[in-house]
């Protein structure tokens, strides 16, 4: 640890006190307590305290998924539930009908595309014995005109004949043509089916996914831990889809209610800047709703925390409140201390090397706890808050640095 003595020029007391270049410090000796703070950049903030309620953030609506009628309620307002848990049971006959239902249409489906695939694979063995055909009666076709061609040399065939043969042969190639055109169409069109039934299938499929995700939201669960604050309906009472089932408070994010005495209603505005204070922890959080009535001379309103799901938070717990009332946000501030008044111009000592010496200070907003530094200092400026032991009027001191 580093010690600093510092001695009044033309005077024979002995000061010491620590020096640090981040925070306060103190140390003792015979002479008394001395500490410093090096000037740096922070927030300054003034506030009223008052009390609050620690109370669920948010409330959560629960609607029916589908209509239908309610079998069971298993959890009653007031009562405290965690995620997951069933809060009450609507009659599951009419989804599970409607799954059966599906399901055989499903099975329908599901045959008539075998019975389409089957159809396709006897259609293309058709069609490809009729391309076949077709081809070797061409071929043979071209045979026999091979053979007329020699005899047509000779004079064995008249020439009427021969051209008889070729526009058979022509006649059996636009045949073969029109078949394999017909065929292409076939094809497309079987695959069209086959495609469609899959589309269809695929749909039935989807709908029936739906109807058993339906299925299970028919046990209505807490999405989070939370209150009941209230279930609307009764046992065996039919409800609407959509219809409001059950208020369930989300002990999951918290706010603050809180109250403040009206006279200093001024004070309190949507937005502003608050602190709550939990078990040691300071919370920050902003000025949210605020109630228009004044009621027993109090002005009622909430806070939303920046953290609101801090562990320490609990329902229905009292916390102290700040609401900030004046402030100054990235300045440079100054610890106070004894020898810091509220003077808005006064002199302090200021530490450099060897000496320390006198300085003009002024201040703008003071609090408990800092002051604003408008002047005659500079960040990382280290200056001697207070003293147990008088320092005078010197304009200088002397600084000797002990080690220890």
């Amino acid at each position: 640890m580093n010690l600093t003595t510092f001695q009044p020029y033309g005077r024979a007391a002995l000061f010491i006190f620590l020096v640090t270049c981040l925070t306060a410090c103190q140390t003792k000796s015979g002479n008394g307590t001395y500490e410093t703070y090096v000037v740096d950049k922070g927030n300054i903030e003034t506030w009223e305290s008052t009390a609050g309620v620690v109370e669920p953030a948010n409330e959560v609506l629960l609607l029916s998924p589908a209509t239908s009628i309610i079998t069971s309620i298993l959890k009653e307002p007031g009562q405290e539930v965690k995620e997951g848990e069933v809060i009450l049971v609507l009659n599951t006959k009419e989804v599970e009908d409607k799954i059966e239902q599906l399901n055989d249409q499903l099975a329908v489906m599901q045959n008539n595309l075998e019975k389409t695939r089957l159809e396709a694979r006897s259609n293309k063995a058709d069609l490809s014995h009729n391309i076949e055909t077709k081809k070797l009666k061409i071929s043979s076709i071209k045979s026999v005109i091979a053979d007329q061609e020699q005899l047509l040399e000779v004079g064995g065939i008249s020439p009427a004949k021969f051209d008889e043969t070729k526009q058979q042969l022509v006649l059996a190639e636009k045949e073969l043509q029109l078949v394999q055109q017909k065929s292409a169409i076939k094809l497309q069109q079987l695959a069209a089916d086959e495609k469609g039934l899959l589309l269809q299938i695929e749909i039935k499929q989807k709908e029936i996914e739906q109807q058993k995700e339906l299925l299970t939201q028919l046990q209505v669960k807490a999405p989070s831990d939370g209150i009941i604050l209230a279930i609307h309906g009764k046992k065996g009472e039919k409800i609407k889809g959509d219809e409001l089932l059950v208020n369930l408070s989300d002990l999951t994010r918290f706010k603050i209610k809180a109250t403040l005495d009206a006279k200093h209603k001024d004070m309190v505005s949507t937005g502003k800047r608050a602190y709550v204070l939990v078990d040691n922890t300071r919370l920050a959080g902003r000025i949210g709703s605020i109630m228009p009535t004044i009621e027993d001379g109090n002005l009622q309103f909430s806070v939303h925390l920046s953290n609101s799901q801090h562990p320490k938070l609990i329902p229905n717990q009292k916390v102290d409140l700040q609401i900030v009332e004046r402030a100054r946000y990235d300045v440079l501030r100054l610890k106070k201390g004894a020898m810091i008044t509220n003077k808005k111009v006064q002199h302090v000592y200021v530490v450099n090397g060897d000496s320390a010496h006198q300085r003009e200070l002024t201040l703008g907003l003071v609090t408990d706890e800092y002051i604003e530094v408008t002047g005659g200092l500079e960040e990382g400026d280290e200056v001697v808050i207070s003293t147990v032991s008088p320092v005078g009027k010197a304009s200088s001191v002397n600084v000797e640095k002990l080690k220890k």
